[in-house]
This record gives C-alpha cells, sequence and structure tokens, in this order.
C-alpha cells in the first residue's frame, strides 16, 4: 500500500531549513512576513504585475520515497510571471511585507529565498524548463516601496536540493505514518468509558453528525451532561475513519484545559493511543524568572534551532500526553526554548489543547497549522459564550498617549530622529481629546484616523531601523512596548470594516483611541471556514441566536442543540424574590441590609458550604459589611466567612477553594464576584457547595463600548439593550448557578435576588432546568429552605 503525506511549503522548509538562534531582539524585526498575506499592499502589488502577472497560483509535486511513501508538496506562489514571446521565460515572484527599512535588507531571508525556490522546481517540472528565475520582492509597508533580489536556477540544481529537503522531511512523514496507523486502529477498538446517558448519548450523535457533514453545531448543554467527552469523544471517532485530520479543544480559562487533558487519560487507559498535547502560555513554562528570548541571556534560545527537531522527534515517539511538566522534561534535557519546543511539537500531535487564541488571534495564532487548505481540521470551542467578548478582544486595539510619552523621554536624547516621530504620533492625541471635549461625551466616535495610521507606520519602521542596534535593556523594553503596540494596531486598522468603531476617550496622559470590533464573526469566520467542523459548546449559550449571530458568518446554516439536563428538578430549589434590587439607583444600606438577611436566612437552615455572588467589590463589600454587622459577632456560631480578593494568585485561589470541604460539619460562606474567577470553571462536587445566593442580574457597567455595541445592535438587529448588556449579564447569572448541581447526587438551593428576574424580559431567557421555580420573600424564604432539606435529609 502506497501511503501519501501532504506537506505546505512554508512548513516544509521552515521545519527543515531554520537554524541557530531564538532572539526576540532581532527576530521579530525579521518576521517581514507581519502582516498578513491578503493585506492591501500584498494584493496592490500582485495587480500591478500586469496581463503576464498570475497571482496565487497552486502547485503541487510529489516524490516517491520508497514503494510505500509518496510526499506531496504543496502551496501558492505569490506569483508567476510568463513571457508572451518566448515561453522558457518565467519568473516566480515570492511576496514579503515589512516595515524594515529596505536599505536595511542587504540580501533575502534563506527560508523566504526557499520558499521560492520551492515552487521554481514545481513549475519547472510541470513546464519541463531547463533554467527559471525566481524573485524575492520586499515591500516597505509604510512608504509601499519595493526591492528585489532576483536569481536564476538551473533546474537540475533545483531538483537536487528539492530532493535532499524533502528526503530529510522523509523520516517524519514515516513515523507519522505508522503512528497513524496504531492511533487510528486503536480508535476502532476504544469503547466510551462509561455508561451513556440519553442526554449524552444525543449530544455525540449530533457531534458526529455535524462532523459527517462538514457543520459547525452550538450545543447548550446543562452541568453535568458531560460535555468534554461528549464532544471529545464522537471526534476521536471521526478521526478514526478518516473524517478528521487534527482535533484543537480551545479553551478560555486553564481549569477547563485540565478537565479536556484527564478526559484523554481517561481514554488513553480504556486502550485508546492518541497525541495530545497541552500548549501554556510563554511567561507560564519560561524556566528563567525572567522571560527574555535573547541568546546573550537565553542559554535556551542558543542554538535552539540545531536542537529542536532531535528533541521533538524524541518527545513524540516516546510520549502520548505532553503536558507542561513533560515538555518541561524534554526541553532541559535537549536545552531548548519549552514555549517554542511546544509549538513544533503540535505538529506531531493528533489533539492540541490549547487557548482560543493560539487558533483566533489574528497576531498569534499558529500559522503553521492554516496554510494547508485541506487540513480536515475540527475546533471544539468549550465553554463558547467566552468566546464573543475574547473575540472581540483578539480583533481591537488601542493606543495611550502615556505610552508614546514615556517613550519620547527615554528616546529622545539618543534618537532625536525617531524621538520626533513619536513625538508627532502623540500630538494627534491632543486632537482626539479635543474632538472628545467638543461633543460634551465621555467618549467620543472618530470618523477618520488615516494620517495618524500613516505617522505610526513612519515611527514603527524607525523603530525596526533602531531596535537593531545596540541600546541600553531599560530602553528597549520600552520602545519594543510600543513597537509591538503600534504595529498591532495597524494591522488591526488593515483588518477595519463597517463591524467597528473608532472612539477616543480619556483625556492627559489617559487620552485612548480605540479600534473597537463590534461584532466578530466576519473575523472569526476566516478561521473556522479552514476547519472541517466548529463545535460550539457551553452551560450556557442561551439565547442561542445571540452567540451565533456574533461567532457565526451565517448562522442559519449551522445546527443548533438543547440537551436536557439529566438530573432531577427536585434536587434543587430555585426561587426568586421581589423586594431586592440591585440597581444603582436602589443601591442602600437598607438594600445592602435586606440582602444580608436573605442570606442569614437561607444559610440558617441548614449547615454547609455557600457563595454569594454580588454584582462589584464594591457592592460585595456593602453587602459583607451588612451581614457581618450582626452575624460575625456571635462567638462560637459554626460560621467561616470568606471573601474574593481583586487579585488573587493560584495557590490564594486553591486555598479559597479548598475551604469549601466535603461533609462539613459546619458552615462556610464565601463572597465573590458575579462573572469573577469563582462564578463559572469550578467544579465542588457534592456537598462541597449547596447553595448560590445570586445578588442582581449581572448586567455589564453602563460605559463606552458598552453604549456603541447597544447603538451597533440598535441599528443592525433592534435588540441593542439585550446584546449589549441583557444577554451578557444574563450568561453569568448563569454560570454561577451551575455551581450548584453538578452530578445527579448533588442537591443545593439556587437564590435569585433582583426584583427583575420576575420579569417577563429575564425570565424568557430561564434554562429549562431551571423551571418550575418558585417566588419568595423575606418572611417565606426561612420556611421554604428548610422544607426543601427537610425532604431530603434522609438523601444526604
Amino acid at each position: 500500500m502506497i501511503h501519501q503525506v501532504r506537506v505546505s511549503v512554508r512548513n516544509l522548509v521552515e521545519f527543515i531549513l531554520r537554524n541557530g538562534d531564538i532572539d526576540q531582539k532581532t527576530g521579530a524585526l525579521q518576521d517581514v512576513d507581519a502582516m498578513q498575506a491578503g493585506s492591501r499592499a500584498h494584493r496592490k502589488l500582485q495587480k500591478q504585475g500586469g496581463y503576464n502577472y498570475k497571482a496565487e497560483v497552486f502547485m503541487k509535486c510529489q516524490m516517491d520515497m520508497d514503494e510505500e511513501l509518496t510526499i506531496q508538496v504543496e502551496g501558492r506562489a505569490d506569483g508567476v510571471i510568463t513571457d508572451p514571446s518566448d515561453e522558457n521565460n518565467v519568473m516566480i515572484d515570492e511576496i514579503k511585507g515589512t516595515f524594515t527599512k529596505l536599505d536595511a535588507i542587504e540580501e533575502p531571508d534563506i527560508l523566504h529565498t526557499a520558499q521560492a525556490d520551492c515552487y521554481a522546481y514545481m513549475y519547472a517540472v510541470q513546464k519541463e524548463l531547463n533554467q527559471i528565475r525566481v524573485r524575492i520582492t520586499y515591500i516597505q509597508l509604510e512608504t509601499e516601496e519595493i526591492k528585489t533580489f532576483e536569481f536564476v536556477r538551473e533546474c537540475d540544481e533545483l531538483r537536487q536540493w528539492f530532493g535532499n529537503l524533502v528526503r530529510q522531511y522523509a523520516k517524519w512523514a514515516r513515523w507519522q505514518i505508522q503512528w497513524q496507523e496504531l492511533r487510528d486502529e486503536s480508535i476502532g477498538r476504544t469503547s466510551f468509558p462509561y455508561a451513556y446517558r440519553i442526554s449524552q448519548k444525543r449530544m455525540m450523535n449530533g457531534v458526529y453528525r455535524s462532523i459527517e457533514e462538514q457543520k459547525n453545531i452550538f450545543i447548550q448543554a446543562p452541568t453535568g451532561t458531560g460535555k468534554t467527552l461528549g464532544t471529545l469523544f464522537p471526534s476521536i471517532k471521526a478521526m478514526g475513519v478518516g473524517k478528521c485530520g487534527r482535533i484543537f479543544y480551545l479553551t478560555a480559562k486553564t481549569i477547563t484545559r485540565t478537565v479536556a487533558q484527564e478526559a484523554g487519560e481517561l481514554l488513553s487507559e480504556h486502550g485508546l493511543r492518541m497525541k495530545f498535547i497541552t500548549l501554556t502560555a510563554k511567561e507560564k513554562i519560561c524556566p528563567l524568572e525572567e522571560c527574555r528570548c535573547q541568546a546573550d541571556f537565553c542559554p535556551y534560545a542558543k542554538g535552539h534551532y540545531d536542537r529542536v527537531n532531535d528533541a521533538v522527534f524524541e518527545m513524540i515517539q516516546e510520549e502520548d500526553r505532553m503536558n507542561r511538566e513533560c515538555i518541561l522534561e524534554y526541553a532541559e534535557k535537549f536545552q531548548v526554548c519549552p514555549f517554542e519546543f511546544q509549538l513544533d511539537a503540535s505538529l506531531w500531535c493528533d489533539t492540541i489543547i490549547c487557548d482560543y487564541n493560539y487558533v483566533f488571534d489574528p497576531v498569534v495564532y499558529l500559522k503553521r497549522f492554516f496554510a494547508d487548505p485541506m487540513a480536515n481540521m475540527i475546533f471544539l470551542v468549550d465553554e463558547a459564550h467566552n468566546l464573543v467578548d475574547r473575540a472581540r478582544e483578539m480583533y481591537s486595539s488601542g493606543l495611550f498617549r502615556g505610552d508614546f510619552q514615556k517613550v519620547l523621554k527615554v528616546l529622545r536624547p539618543s534618537y532625536p530622529k525617531t524621538a520626533r516621530k513619536v513625538h508627532k504620533c502623540g500630538q494627534f492625541f491632543k486632537d482626539f481629546e479635543e474632538y472628545r471635549q467638543e461633543t460634551g461625551e465621555n467618549y467620543a466616535v472618530v470618523k477618520e484616523i488615516g494620517s495618524f495610521v500613516l505617522s505610526l507606520m513612519r515611527m514603527v519602521s524607525d523603530f525596526e531601523d533602531i531596535l537593531r542596534e545596540e541600546m541600553p535593556r531599560e530602553l528597549r523594553e520600552t520602545v519594543t512596548e510600543l513597537y509591538f503596540n503600534a504595529r498591532r494596531f495597524i494591522n488591526t486598522y488593515d483588518l477595519m470594516d463597517d463591524r467597528y468603531r473608532i472612539y477616543t476617550e480619556g483625556s492627559g496622559r489617559d487620552t485612548m483611541i480605540r479600534l473597537f470590533c463590534m461584532d466578530p464573526s466576519e473575523k472569526l469566520d476566516e478561521r473556522i471556514g479552514m476547519s472541517r467542523s466548529c463545535i460550539f459548546f457551553s452551560a450556557t449559550l442561551l439565547p442561542v441566536q445571540y452567540y451565533k449571530d456574533l461567532l457565526s458568518k451565517k448562522p442559519e446554516e449551522d445546527y443548533e442543540m438543547y440537551v436536557d439536563s439529566p438530573f432531577s428538578e427536585e434536587n434543587r430549589l430555585i426561587f426568586t424574590v421581589n423586594d431586592v434590587s440591585s440597581r444603582y439607583s436602589s443601591r442602600n444600606e437598607e438594600q445592602y441590609g435586606r440582602i444580608a438577611e436573605y442570606i442569614r436566612k437561607i444559610i440558617r437552615a441548614r449547615n454547609g458550604n455557600y457563595m454569594v455572588f454580588c454584582p462589584s467589590y464594591d457592592f460585595m463589600e456593602h453587602v459583607f459589611d451588612a451581614f457581618a454587622e450582626r452575624e460575625m459577632q456571635k462567638a462560637g456560631n459554626g460560621l467561616t466567612v470568606l471573601r474574593q480578593k481583586s487579585t488573587m494568585n493560584e495557590d490564594e485561589r486553591q486555598a479559597f477553594l479548598d475551604s469549601f470541604k466535603e461533609r462539613p460539619h459546619e458552615t462556610t460562606l464565601g463572597f465573590c464576584v458575579l462573572g469573577g474567577i469563582f462564578s463559572e470553571g469550578i467544579d465542588l462536587k457534592s456537598d462541597r457547595l449547596i447553595g448560590v445566593i445570586i445578588v442582581g442580574t449581572g448586567l455589564p457597567g453602563i460605559g463606552s463600548e458598552r453604549e456603541l455595541l447597544k447603538t451597533y445592535f440598535d441599528e443592525t438587529r433592534g435588540e441593542g439593550f439585550d446584546y449589549a448588556y441583557l444577554y451578557p449579564g444574563m450568561n453569568k447569572v448563569f454560570q454561577a448557578g451551575g455551581r450548584v448541581i453538578r452530578s445527579e447526587s448533588d442537591q443545593g438551593v439556587i437564590a435569585l435576588l433582583d426584583e427583575r428576574f420576575n420579569y417577563q424580559r429575564y425570565q424568557r431567557l430561564f434554562p429549562r432546568e431551571w423551571i418550575p421555580f418558585q417566588k419568595l420573600n423575606c418572611n417565606s424564604v426561612e420556611k421554604n429552605v428548610e422544607k426543601f432539606w427537610t425532604e431530603r435529609i434522609n438523601i444526604l
């Protein structure tokens, strides 16, 4: 049997030919492909090529390694230039955009030349040419000036060079074939590790069908339905029959990455052989106290590319589950940068567990996976409700006047010419501030900032030059920070369409200009469209149309599913009240006292673990004070009270959660913030949490961006308040409520303390498992909560 392995030109060249050090000082600046391939400058240059210039020409070439292996190299050449009068006169054009001054580019990058040579060889073979020319074209993104390097290639020499390149890749391809055969055989005999719940079985059927039909699906699945295994297992089964090449399990938080890892370990215990890797942020995996990717500072960066392929090959041969500890172990053995090492290793893994940004962020996404339009990937988007705001942030960008003033101060003595360009950019902020003041509002929408962006490009171009020089570390760090922020701003400006708003707010050093993405669906689709199927799932995707509108370009073509809760409604008491309000206009000592009284009566009904979720830290402190005024003065009352702090490291978070112990004899009460770190993602099963008291509807505070969203969605959907405030707010409520019932044996109380929970506008959003619910008041609450626990005392 002949096996075919496909690899893109870019991945082949970068994987085999890179060498030497990681050097953040120059490496990031030499990334002259920083702008997207589809940038305006890139397309403009292709159009200027004339009728003899063919852009984005797809090419492929197969090489037989032996009787069992064929490697197909493929990709799109930026341009092929032909001569009508001489069919043998052909030039391959490789275009790269850069902010670097063209004078500083004395010769083309070896990887860029190699890409062009690959296309030259493929085209020469196809057209039976003996000789072909290659051109590397650099376009300066500020001035749109170009600089070219041209070479003549003899096809016999290209054939030998290309063959050697592919043969070096062959050992990896052979390993990949052998591994995938072993993996697929194990997938075929791996069974689901538990007895199926009806709801979970239905969810898995929906996921598999979506993958089979190459559709996206939105799944609203309550807590306890087994979403991780319910989405991962059918995806793995699809991989086993060739319907998927790689699985990305995408998360917003570390805790959900851990759950996905544990699911992989569980399936491995049941016979599955699959390569799982969990990607960790650079700051968290760097073994040095200070993360500085420079060869003269970091021993792991020096010579990294000379050793990394050996490190990758050994790890993927020896390990199936590659988490942070495993990656660090091999990185230390081979003395390579663990962050870059894990990214290279991920190319050879079947399931990649990582943060959303590795797929969706336009700056840091893993480009190596998206060069292949036939990659056949599946995206599993866990806690998908988080992706809306995360995507807005990924596709937005802002700059502050103070950042320019800080750089100007340290730059002026040594680099006066560059400092003048920084000063000119900073002067625009005076205009922004004056414009906002003229409107009389806290913020103002700006129509056009083209002149500002042009000045930014000139400043960035100068930064490119001076950052190549030796300079004091503090100066370098200050300039580098503004360099990357400005470059991101310029790139975002290039992405803008009618789904964006430009606005300014603040004064003095805090004057800000921001490119704000209102609706990220179009941008997300650029990446989602490269997958075979995208599975969005969460315990809180209500209303589903809201999430489909903002996460999908064509929501009418996507599937949706509501998975019923498998747990008995008798195990929970859900109630609203009508004599409490968290509105700003109603906040006073009387309200705080009434809320505190509700808390006392609820926790008095049964000793155990409870959490109170408040709309803000300030509100939480007021309620805490009102509660503590009476309760905390009672000696020996068997009550422990905790408060979430605005900044908590991982150890402090864990200590907070560890206070909620199993089978408690006394009461532990935690005061937390709604929408914070403890209102979603934590898993306090059984009696580690028997009640949550949710104060307020979770509506975001009124601010510039929320008001911009309200106006935008009023204009486009006629639902401005709902899209900007109501839906995001109620999602926080549902997430907090989901902390109570985590398994079939869990029992608990969900108290909704705000009069607005009695309004139809809010109740129509309640998930099915919250209906029916009771309506209580301060006089009836203690009796009803006691009754609920009395009826279940024997079970507990």
